[in-house]
């Protein structure tokens, strides 16, 4: 081997090695992971595609903690298989993705339900694309509770997902795409309260008004971008959809503020139902919502007071109250109508959202067994991307430090091991060169 074979080698390597090392730092532009389906929604990457039955009888199974990609026609229910223990609560959310182009009414959308194997509906759940008149990501959750009355045995269920279409002439034929990621909450070891808290500060706190950041939305819930409290900005365009993460434990409470920013130009006219705020539990399921008017001047409207998370919310009759059931990754999902660009232009128009999370952290409740994904009913997850001041490179950079090294001191060991290696080379070709 030649010393200038070695040493090209070497400087190979070590170039190779630093690339990868790049290739760890987050993306900061519009997403932190490209967008593939025609929606610009990003699917989880690890998704393992499968195709939904016509019937029961060929149903595919679903394993918790796995996610899914399939499809659903415009006509026609869509069966999968569950197999669950009699403890076991099972939750089954699932994204319909229309095409970016599609004309949808107010009252398209999916709806998701869980049934036993003699027919009997365990829950079903139903998302809608509303005024907004605008083909987005719309997400509903089949669940099956196993402290119910209805479907408390174990054995075999069905998934079924169905498109529900308003009739409508304008609405656009043809299949959309799905993600499905089914969970499973175990029971727990001792019993607890079986009615929901009565008494929780309901009262609406004065919005942060710190110095805003600079974050990035991710496009779908695999590539939420992490928030924790504070005032964060991005741009968004007309019919894009960004996702953020919040860690949210037991005992603490959520409180969300989006602002819309003035359009900037002389255009006149009115959208109805323009901003979409959207707040999705860790399971997916759907918790609360806000719309926003916009006619070119600035806008702000907040979710609705939320209780502290807690595991006997679930006996809440409120649905909003009912959906705060447990501790983990609450999704904000922000999504500006396609119409705004025909009123106002293409934008980037600015959005800010101010959050809140008040109270103080408890040990939750005590489960029998782990849940499938593990870990998803609580904020012990990697917080290495959270960022309470700066930017979004900053952010990268701390994202890379988590894990123990940093950019520069990647990229100077690397070029060390090379400039060492290439030396002692040197040292080795002139010690065998013969002397005169």
């Amino acid at each position: 081997m030649t010393r200038r074979w070695r040493t090209a080698a070497w400087r190979g390597i070590c170039v190779t090695a630093a690339l990868a090392l790049t290739a760890l730092l987050p993306a900061t532009g519009a997403s932190a992971a490209s967008a593939d389906g025609d929606g610009g929604y990003a699917f989880a990457p690890d998704a393992r595609t499968v195709t939904g039955a016509a019937s029961t009888t060929d149903a595919v199974p679903l394993d918790p903690g796995t996610t899914y990609r399939s499809t659903l026609p415009d006509k026609g229910e869509r069966y999968f298989r569950l197999e669950l223990t009699a403890g076991t609560t099972a939750y089954v959310p699932v994204t319909a993705v229309p095409p970016a182009a599609a004309t949808v009414s107010a009252s398209d959308g999916i709806e998701v339900s869980i049934e036993d194997a003699n027919g009997t509906a365990c829950d079903y759940d139903s998302a809608r694309f509303g005024a907004g008149l605008s083909p987005r990501p719309v997400t509903a959750v089949g669940r099956r509770d196993a402290g119910k009355a209805l479907c408390q045995g174990a054995g075999t269920y069905y998934v079924v997902v169905e498109r529900v279409v308003s009739g409508s002439r304008t609405t656009t034929p043809g299949s959309w795409d799905l993600e499905i990621a089914p969970v499973t909450e175990p029971a727990l070891s001792r019993a607890g309260a079986t009615t929901a808290p009565e008494v929780w500060n309901s009262a609406s706190p004065e919005p942060l008004t710190s110095d805003p950041h600079h974050r990035t939305g991710g496009a779908g819930f695999s590539t939420a971008r992490t928030l924790d409290q504070g005032v964060w900005q991005t741009g968004i365009t007309p019919g894009q959809t960004l996702y953020y993460a919040v860690p949210v434990d037991w005992g603490q409470q959520l409180h969300a503020t989006v602002d819309l920013g003035s359009s900037g130009g002389d255009a006149r006219g009115y959208v109805s139902a323009a901003l979409n705020l959207s707040l999705y539990n860790p399971v997916r399921g759907p918790v609360d919502d806000v719309s926003l008017g916009y006619d070119g001047t600035q806008k702000s409207s907040s979710l609705d007071p939320l209780p502290p998370v807690a595991y006997a919310n679930r006996y809440a009759a409120s649905g909003t109250e009912n959906a705060v059931r447990f501790a983990g990754a609450y999704y904000l999902v922000v999504h500006l109508t396609g119409q705004t660009a025909d009123t106002f232009g293409q934008g980037p128009y600015g959005v800010t959202l101010r959050v809140r999370v008040d109270g103080t952290p408890n040990s939750g409740p005590a489960y029998a067994g782990s849940s499938v994904p593990k870990g998803i009913f609580g904020v012990s997850w990697d917080r290495g991307g959270l960022l309470t001041a700066g930017s979004d490179d900053d952010t990268a950079m701390r994202a890379l430090a988590a894990g123990g090294i940093g950019t520069g001191t990647a990229l100077l060991l690397v070029l060390g091991v090379w400039t060492l290696t290439a030396r002692r080379a040197q040292s080795r070709v002139s010690a065998q060169k013969p002397t005169a």
